[in-house]
């Protein structure tokens, strides 16, 4: 599961032996030096667009290369799929925008610059919806402007479709979590067709799900549910035969390729076993395919590549397509292993209940790697970390991967500055403490919430899945209960004596950073008036929020207010710690049981409702700042170099600059779904 993610650390700091390569015909293309590197290449609205390097790269053997490379393109391959999951109309639109832009000679005025706004907008966000608060875009430009835009360029778009976009009460929000509302029909997302209700889907789900199999397959994760003739459910299965075949069928032959050039055995039957899923979308087989692939621990390049991650699904059966490609950075995986492989102390030591506690954690491995290259749903704004696979039985009894994205953490690190700390921190020795421990206080909070968060605590005998009993509140309280797992051994002795951190103050600063993260900072992602729907930010509101709560109560922490600012005073680390590991075990206690009750109770008197005033406060704090609350990734070119023969003899890395231009060529390259 991905993520204190994207956002937790974007927020603060912006805050998850073999053959050397042959020489190559011609020179390589080194990564520009440090100082000349631009990690910040532009900023559109709420968005700021940068580029990472790849470390390490230069010293992949050649079969290396040529395997991150087939599995980059295999990736890049489906990156419509997401595309049309996010909206059903989402291609259309792209590819009428991008049309234009290649077309128009026209003028460009102000309205010209909102119509690019909006274009790079939806780039980021593989749609027409906010890829963090899931609202629908509004556009700066009028329907007269884009009527005129698509006759001059000689570009169709269905008028139906036009006047989607200028009408805020249609298909407005991409996942809505209200549980007052329909969650099927009241969300935009293209994994249900239109007209089908909540309750059908239940119902659908409710005749097929063994709740006595103890290794369920994952129901629903690469389907699209439509209406058939005959009035009854059906699923579009995404497979080669199926639903994005054109796609998937790409997919597959890079896939094999990759497997033509493992790194082991157990690499290539991984490889393997992943294109036979695709071929006919079997979950069964995706399962095999997840056994395998989390025994294949040696080498050093790996990757994500499926229907993930289901925060997309307002019901949490269907998997958004991600990828991920990565190299192993290995001097931080060194240091950071230790917290895997004392996976079990952290279990034993956990403040949850013994019946909710694993008798024995097995197969965790966690590695800081460098991503070489991104797709799908972790493109362009990706996560920081990674644990999976998501299915609780492989977990349990097979183990999981966790990762933690080092050179995109790096990029986070370069592209920000100290303006927010200042801002929203409460006196001078938060501040120095901040500047001291931030980023190693991120690093353990990512590595605590990926590696032993995720793979913690057990379910009753008897409880149904998560997405089966807690439904939407499913995704926030998992995330949360990661989120607790960290944030209440990061102040553990433990991390001193293994030498993780050399003293609780790095524990204190990620505290300081987390409350107010999730109590102010993250306010900056939504408009005001609205209400949170994203899972991962109702995690941390509602950990934040009823922290504060009780540690106002204990006198723990101070509220204060300066000059009409609002600032957050730890006054007791130690009683914060307590309150933790108190929500931690009620949390452990209602996935544990399936509450969904009371699951409901924690999200909506906390998670959900966002206080204007304080919303407002924190708006016009930033606003000064003119630092975007979102980042994403141009992502490197990678380039094969042919000898007169026609042989690859290496593979050369770009860092290219302009987010358009990668936008529009990849629509040329990859638009297999037009």
């Amino acid at each position: 599961m991905k993520n204190i993610l994207t956002c937790l650390i974007v927020a603060f700091t912006i805050v998850s032996c073999t053959e050397q390569a042959p020489p190559p015909a011609e020179a390589k293309v080194e990564a520009p030096k440090e100082e000349s590197f631009q990690w910040l290449t532009e900023q559109v609205a709420d968005l700021g667009i940068l580029r990472y390097k790849i470390h390490g790269f230069d010293q992949l053997s050649l079969e290396q290369k040529k395997l991150t490379y087939y599995l980059t393109q295999a990736g890049l391959s489906g990156r419509d799929i997401m595309y049309d999951q996010n909206y059903r109309h989402n291609l259309a639109i792209r590819n009428a925008f991008e049309d234009i832009i290649r077309n128009h000679t026209g003028e460009r005025g102000d309205e010209w610059d909102a119509f690019m706004e909006y274009t790079k907008r939806m780039w980021f966000s593989n749609g027409i919806h906010h890829h963090y608060g899931n609202e629908k875009f509004k556009p700066g430009f009028t329907k007269e402007y884009l009527e005129n835009l698509l006759a001059a360029s000689d570009v169709d778009l269905d008028s139906e479709i036009v006047d989607i976009l200028f009408d805020p009460g249609i298909d407005a929000i991409k996942v809505n979590q209200d549980p007052d509302k329909d969650l099927v029909a009241a969300s935009a997302v293209n994994f249900y067709a239109p007209g089908i209700t909540e309750a059908e889907v239940d119902a659908y789900y409710e005749t097929i799900i063994d709740r006595d199999d103890p290794r369920p397959i994952s129901h629903g994760l690469n389907s699209r549910l439509t209406r058939a003739k005959s009035g009854k459910l059906t699923e579009e299965v995404y497979s080669s035969n199926g639903m994005y075949g054109s796609a998937i069928k790409e997919i597959i032959n890079w896939i094999k390729l990759a497997a033509s050039v493992a790194e082991n055995p157990a690499q290539q039957e991984a490889l393997e076993i992943l294109a036979e899923y695709y071929k006919d979308g079997d979950l069964k087989i995706w399962d095999d395919y997840n056994i395998a692939w989390v025994k294949a621990v040696e080498g050093d390049v790996d990757y994500i590549n499926g229907f993930v991650e289901v925060y997309n699904d307002p019901k949490g059966y269907t998997g958004s397509y991600e990828t991920i490609v990565q190299i192993k950075d290995f001097d931080a995986s060194s240091r950071m292993k230790k917290v895997a492989e004392i996976a079990q102390w952290f279990e034993d030591n956990s403040p949850i209940m013994d019946e909710h506690k694993k008798s024995e954690v097995v197969g965790i491995s966690y590695n800081v790697v460098n991503v070489v290259g991104e797709s799908g749903d972790a493109s362009p704004s990706t996560p920081i970390g990674v644990n999976l696979p998501n299915a609780n039985w492989i977990r349990a009894e097979h183990g999981s991967k966790s990762v933690s994205l080092g050179n995109i953490i790096e990029a986070y690190n370069n592209a920000s500055g100290p303006g927010l700390l200042e801002e929203f921190s409460h006196d001078e020795e938060e501040i120095e403490r901040s500047k001291k421990y931030q980023q190693l206080a991120g690093k353990m909070h990512t590595a605590l919430h990926e590696v032993i968060g995720h793979a913690s605590g057990q379910l009753e005998a008897g409880v149904g899945t998560p997405k089966e009993t807690l439904k939407n509140y499913a995704s926030p309280l998992e995330e949360a209960r990661a989120d607790l797992v960290a944030l209440y051994f990061i102040m553990d002795p433990k991390m001193v004596e293994l030498g993780l951190v050399e003293s609780d103050e790095v524990g204190k600063t990620e505290y300081d950073q987390y409350l107010k993260n999730g109590y102010m900072l993250q306010l900056r992602r939504i408009e005001l008036g609205n209400n949170i729907q994203q899972a991962h930010m109702r995690n941390r509101q509602m950990v934040s929020k009823y922290a504060i709560e009780k540690g106002l109560a204990r006198e723990a922490i101070v509220l204060s207010k300066k000059e009409g600012k609002t600032y957050i005073d730890i006054t007791d680390y130690n009683g914060l710690r307590e309150i933790f590991a108190e929500l931690l075990s009620e949390v452990q206690r209602i996935k544990s049981q399936g509450d969904y009750e009371a699951a409901k109770n924690l999200f909506e008197n906390y998670g959900v409702e966002v206080e204007r005033s304080l919303h407002e406060e924190v708006l016009a704090r930033a606003e000064k700042l003119n630092i975007p609350p979102y980042y994403g990734f141009i992502n490197p070119e990678l380039k094969p170099i042919y000898n007169d023969t026609g042989e690859v003899v290496d593979i050369e890395i770009e860092y290219p600059t302009d987010f358009t231009t990668q936008m529009l060529d990849y629509s040329e390259r990859y638009g297999f779904l037009k």
